[in-house]
């Protein structure tokens, strides 16, 4: 039996809502295929009140083995330090207290969501809450656990970021750890799982054909490729988004929205509008990942001038104008 709780913290509650979209098997299926004990969850759990704290201070005491925590949301560690800004409800005590306590107990430790590994949408702005992730503070190691922090079997907190995440993220990472699989390898710099972190959304993405003539959408809507002016870093973006579909079928770039890169720490700040592609003489400041700038001017400039007629008009449009052309075998 692997034992599992989930703490809900300063954030929108998103991940979970995410998590019970998780199909063929269901959540609740994969968990108990998985042989995974669900101890508490907020939303999922019969338990309240003074039936959860007994479950949190049994783990305290050493009462319940404690395999994997996970948090959800980020930390709120004001004001001035005493977390007071967010109290575990009928507790008296901060959840930032809660978090570093168990995660003492955790035989893994898990940041479920971008707020709850660097900070997020929680940490954006003035972040007056001082709001941080679980041990990265947007890029920066540390966070609440501080950068030497490990848990019980020797790793670090695995952060499975995203806004919110895909829910087999959670789930294969979570039978990942169940069955004793996990290693030091299995997470890239930022501690996000390889399994999908190893991965670009711009693989498999619809738009390709037009990513690669440059065939480019000029406002929301249009059928075209997003990085030169409506702000998609899908090229940047580590996750498989688009060969890992959405609820069997979506994914931003599909449905028209330009990808944000919401699995990077402090991607909620970007210092532009979500939907523009900042340029310096016209060519894009977030080039594709591995790619020199030179390259890309070069090979852009081909593409262009290469640029299919039926691509060039169809990148403009919301529907498809000009089909592919049919070529017939010569007798």
């Amino acid at each position: 039996m692997f034992n599992l709780l989930w703490l809900q913290s300063a954030g929108c509650g998103g991940c979970s809502m995410s998590l019970l979209n998780a199909e063929s098997p269901d959540l609740l299926s994969t968990l108990a295929a998985a042989d995974i004990n669900l101890l508490w969850h907020p939303s999922l759990s019969e338990e309240t009140g003074s039936e959860v704290v007994t479950i949190l201070q049994s783990i305290l005491d050493g009462e319940t083995r404690l395999d994997a925590l996970c948090v959800e949301g980020s930390i709120l560690r004001g004001p001035m330090g005493t977390g007071r800004f967010h109290m575990l409800g009928g507790t008296g005590k901060a959840m930032m207290e809660w978090v570093s306590e168990l995660s003492e107990k955790a035989h893994y430790t898990i940041a479920v969501g971008s707020c709850a590994a660097y900070g997020g949408i929680s940490a954006a702005g003035d972040n007056i809450t001082d709001a941080t992730g679980l041990q990265f503070e947007g890029e920066v190691s540390g966070g609440l656990l501080g950068e030497t922090y490990v848990s019980q079997s020797g790793f670090k907190t695995i952060n499975i970021s995203g806004c919110p995440v895909h829910p087999n993220w959670v789930t294969e990472t979570l039978m990942s750890l169940a069955l004793g699989e996990h290693s030091h390898d299995a997470v890239d710099l930022f501690g996000r799982p390889r399994m999908y972190a190893d991965q670009l959304v711009h693989h498999g993405c619809s738009r390709n054909e037009y990513y690669e003539y440059k065939a480019s959408a000029e406002q929301p809507g249009d059928r075209g490729c997003m990085m030169e002016n409506m702000g998609c870093l899908g090229t940047q973006a580590h996750a498989d988004c688009n060969t890992r579909p959405w609820n069997g079928d979506g994914s931003c770039t599909k449905g028209g929205y330009a990808c944000i890169n919401c699995t990077a720490p402090e991607f909620e700040e970007p210092g532009h509008s979500f939907t523009q592609t900042p340029k310096i003489a016209g060519i894009p400041v977030g080039l594709p990942t591995d790619m020199p700038k030179a390259w890309f001017v070069a090979l852009a400039s081909l593409s262009k001038a290469a640029t299919p007629e039926r691509l060039r008009k169809n990148a403009t449009s919301e529907k498809l104008i000009y089909p592919p052309t049919i070529h017939k075998r010569k007798n």
